[in-house]
């Protein structure tokens, strides 16, 4: 594209921005809660309003029915371009507590703040303000050229708040169609010093319950303690054995498959100057944990972890109850990195477990999901190519990032599709999403649709 259309094209996302909101609003007033059957003709509707909108852009779209909520596929015509597959979810979360919000969370508004001009309501940052961004992006195209970018394929899918039951076999039964040479994801966000960021690597997911099982009843502590076997100690001896004095995991193999981290990682990361102290001083804490001789975003991003996430058993209730309990509860997870086996974390943990038991006692385990990391290749010039497109929007250098969550659908679309992810979104630290008084802010609506304008142009 020459510079004079590129410029048409984001001056016509300026011109358009007050129509674009108020489409966003009407997207937005649709209360699609995945999680919640009394709101699966809701979930429906929105999907019907996007194929609508995106048929009225010129997409050929059209819903596809799942064994859950619907999915939605459109297409421009293929051409020698380079294949793109961009995805959103359109469902949201549910609103409660809503006693808790400021104003009717599907009644969406634009709010002024001290810090600018905000979309408030559920959605407006997870997803649906920042999927709309690539649409309005691709409208402006439309407007400027006269049609749509070619090859370029968008799913939108309606259960990713709730676990994304149909997403796999869908795209098992759609792999030819859906497969192309690089996807676009917008679930993302800034970094937190609010430079553009493309997010290239996440953490995979391991969760395990253990519970151990002793006496066959509650005993008496003074008839019994000091004898029989306490289910709670074992456990806590067991977790605690988890890691050794510096942080480190103590499983065989648990490191397997994690590398260090690359030059232009650590580049791009010291650039952001993360101040761990005033991080932890959010939510009240000051020193960082974890494993010594890491970086703090080493730890969160580019390391595994293993983490105690709930710990039960015996009398909880008020008063005091003295007694060995017959069984104790724990739930443990695990974040990976690089090439861990999840499967291998879930067997080295079940063999921890085991080693700890006395020969008189049992341990009972459930999974609870497991999924590799995902690593994209930026080596890839579409990457760069992007990075610049960010830097040139926002005035600052752009950068890649890591993840300290997971975020399935790229690790799906290596898996099935065999392709990379870029994961870019616009999303603030402070938007506040599964929360109420969820918010949007404007800026990032708009620079958002004006960086996919740009992208697209660089990768054309």
């Amino acid at each position: 594209m020459t510079e004079g259309k590129l410029d048409q094209i984001l001056a016509r996302l300026d011109a358009d921005l007050p129509q674009a909101l108020d489409r966003l609003l009407g997207f937005l007033r649709i209360p699609s809660i995945s999680t919640d059957p009394a709101h699966d003709g809701d979930v429906r509707a929105a999907a019907e309003w996007l194929r609508d909108e995106l048929t009225r852009i010129g997409f050929d779209a059209e819903i596809r029915d799942t064994q859950g909520h619907p999915m939605v596929l459109a297409k421009t015509p293929q051409g020698t371009e380079r294949t793109l597959l961009f995805y959103g979810h359109y469902d949201v979360q549910p609103a409660d507590p809503l006693e808790l919000w400021d104003a009717a969370p599907f009644e969406p508004a634009i709010e002024e703040t001290a810090d600018g001009q905000v979309i408030r309501g559920r959605g407006a940052s997870d997803d649906k303000g920042q999927l709309m961004t690539f649409v309005e992006a691709c409208r402006a195209w439309k407007q400027v050229h006269g049609e749509l970018p070619r090859s370029l394929t968008l799913l939108f899918e309606g259960e990713e708040e709730s676990g994304s039951p149909s997403l796999v076999p869908f795209l098992e039964a759609n792999r030819d169609e859906l497969s192309q040479s690089l996807a676009l994801i917008c679930d993302t966000g800034m970094s937190s010093d609010g430079r553009p960021a493309i997010a290239t690597q996440l953490r995979g997911l391991v969760g395990e319950e253990v519970i151990i099982h002793a006496a066959d009843r509650d005993l008496h502590s003074g008839s019994f303690g000091g004898l029989a076997a306490n289910p709670l100690q074992i456990l806590c001896n067991a977790l605690a054995a988890l890691k050794d004095e510096n942080g480190r995991v103590t499983l065989p193999g648990f490191y397997d498959g994690v590398e260090e981290l690359s030059d232009d990682l650590r580049r791009d990361w010291d650039a952001l100057n993360f101040d761990a102290e005033e991080f932890l001083s959010r939510v009240g804490l000051k020193d960082p944990a974890g494993e010594k001789g890491r970086l703090p975003l080493e730890m969160v991003w580019n390391q595994p972890t293993a983490e105690i996430n709930g710990i039960s058993g015996g009398y909880t209730g008020d008063g005091f109850k003295t007694v060995l309990p017959a069984q104790a509860r724990a739930k443990v997870s695990f974040r990976l990195t690089g090439t861990q086996d999840p499967e291998a974390i879930r067997k080295a943990f079940r063999a921890h477990i085991q080693a700890h038991l006395p020969a008189d006692c049992r341990a009972e385990l459930h999974e609870h999901g497991g999924s590799p990391a995902a690593v994209m290749d930026t080596s890839d010039p579409a990457f760069e190519a992007a990075k610049t497109a960010l830097s040139e929007e926002w005035g600052r250098e752009a950068v890649f990032i890591g993840m300290g969550g997971s975020i399935p659908i790229a690790g799906d679309f290596k898996r099935e599709l065999g392709m990379d992810s870029m994961l870019i979104g616009f999303g603030r630290d402070d938007d506040r999403i599964h929360s109420p008084n969820e918010k949007y802010d404007v800026e990032s609506f708009a620079k958002g649709a004006r960086s996919w304008a740009r992208i697209l142009d660089t990768l054309r």
